[in-house]
């Protein structure tokens, strides 16, 4: 049995492995950065469960919301992602999928210009 990988996907193309602990999402020194001024400097939060084997989003009280499947996050409130589920935070939109682990894909940080 393969172990599958999370990532975020914008609509460029554009991955983002979530690795399985917290990560913080924003403008500014956060490990997933987003260049859009819609995104507060520190936005949301994704953070791993390993006993259940999930991914979860939480608002941090940002000024242009975090939803997932255009349903808006409420403050400090944890949503659990699904597979193919659309995540907006402020005005940048990306997409959960996966792939196997055994992928040839980058852990590495990176900013995201969409």
């Amino acid at each position: 049995m393969s172990v599958t990988s999370w990532f975020l996907v914008s609509s460029s193309g554009t991955r983002h492995r979530l690795p399985r602990e917290m990560i913080f999402v924003g403008r500014e020194d956060c490990e997933l950065m987003l260049q859009s001024r819609s995104v507060d400097k520190q936005h949301a939060v994704i953070n791993y469960n390993p006993t259940t084997d999930e991914h979860l989003v939480k608002d941090l009280g940002s000024l242009n919301g975090t939803f997932v499947n255009d349903l808006r996050i409420p403050d400090q409130t944890y949503i659990t992602l699904k597979l193919s589920d659309i995540i907006r935070f402020g005005y940048d939109i990306l997409q959960t999928s996966s792939l196997p682990e055994d992928s040839n894909h980058t852990n590495k940080l990176f900013h995201l210009y969409d």
